[in-house]
């Protein structure tokens, strides 16, 4: 099952969605530090690159258009739904929107905005009274709210990759660890051996999924 009505050109669209989903990671993120509007400008380039190629104009398959167009010569290449790659080169003939790698995709993308978040109120308040961050999330990894981009951005890779969102990706990943580094830094002077203490103990982007049953077997 395909629509085959031409989806690009569309520029509107391009403008509302990227406003919609940079405006969303704004009211979660809330950006207030340069090292905060650093990686809020990276996500944001991001999904602006995204949705260009979703209703804009798809670069992407118009670089690859001779080499679809030979793999799978009964594709409407201009068409919405063929701009899911992933579906369309795994071979799902159905509604690409119910395929495995658009589903996988909200879980990504859901599981990204819910870090982010639910990460944001304890960063806050801890800010608001000159202490660590280290309850909630904050427990489990030193930097949820970066997992959280991360997130976003490769669920928005596996529902519609293109070029420049895959040179992106690795690039906004080193960026985010960066900034990781350099945040700790000017924790580490600010609080010390308890900011030490926390690293020891709490991961800084993968959290220690046995750690709990562990515990729990110690007690």
């Amino acid at each position: 099952m395909h629509d085959n009505t031409p989806a690009y050109g569309l520029w509107a669209l391009v403008v509302l969605n990227s406003v919609l989903f940079i405006f969303f990671a704004f009211s979660f993120f809330k950006p207030r530090t340069k090292l905060d509007w650093r990686a809020f400008g990276g996500f944001s380039a991001f999904v602006v690159a995204l949705f260009t190629e979703m209703y804009g104009f798809p670069l992407t398959i118009y670089l690859f258009s001779g080499w679809l167009q030979s793999r799978y010569p009964n594709v409407n290449w201009l068409s919405h739904d063929a701009g899911h790659l992933l579906e369309e080169m795994f071979g799902w003939r159905a509604n690409p929107h119910f395929g495995p790698f658009h589903i996988l995709s909200f879980i990504f993308i859901g599981g990204g905005f819910w870090l982010i978040s639910a990460a944001w109120p304890v960063l806050y308040k801890a800010q608001r009274e000159g202490v660590l961050a280290t309850s909630g999330l904050y427990a489990k990894v030193r930097h949820p709210q970066y997992d959280g981009f991360v997130l976003i951005m490769f669920g928005f890779l596996l529902q519609w990759p293109t070029i420049l969102t895959v040179l992106m990706f690795p690039v906004l990943v080193v960026m985010y660890w960066r900034l990781a580094v350099a945040e700790e830094r000017d924790t580490l002077a600010r609080f010390g051996d308890a900011y030490r203490a926390y690293m020891r103990k709490t991961p800084a982007f993968i959290p220690r999924l046995g750690r709990s049953r562990s515990a729990a077997a110690a007690h």
